[in-house]
């Protein structure tokens, strides 16, 4: 009598959608805006015009990876939860290959000091 249900696998397929267009958006990496803010002012190069960018591509938050129409919008974004949260994540270096490959006992060996053998 009992089993699964015939038609279990339609409400996967009802919402792959949804992980289409949320990946559309995806924002770069913590690594990547690190090292982007980690660069002195003088090497920062100004945006260059773009008409498929909202606001010409020329407002611009570093720090979450997107853009605004105007001046007036971004500088809400900058009072907005979601932004301060974004800052205060930034301010810890992010995880390197190093740190991983270290943590998984990948690393250099730590046999201890070498004993003088007579």
């Amino acid at each position: 009598m009992g089993g699964k249900c015939p038609h279990r696998k339609v409400k996967t397929r009802r919402y792959s959608h949804k992980q289409f267009r949320r990946s559309k958006f995806e924002a770069k990496g913590d690594d990547a805006v690190y090292e982007q803010l980690q660069k002195p002012d003088d090497q920062i190069k100004p945006l260059p015009l773009d008409e498929d960018l909202p606001g010409m591509g020329q407002y611009y938050c570093l720090h979450c990876d997107r853009y605004f129409q105007n001046v007036a919008v971004r500088d809400d974004h900058f009072r907005t939860k979601r932004h301060r949260k974004r800052l205060k994540q930034l301010t810890i270096a992010p995880h390197t290959q190093l740190d991983a490959d270290l943590a998984a006992g990948m690393g250099m060996p730590d046999n201890g000091p070498k004993l003088m053998s007579t």
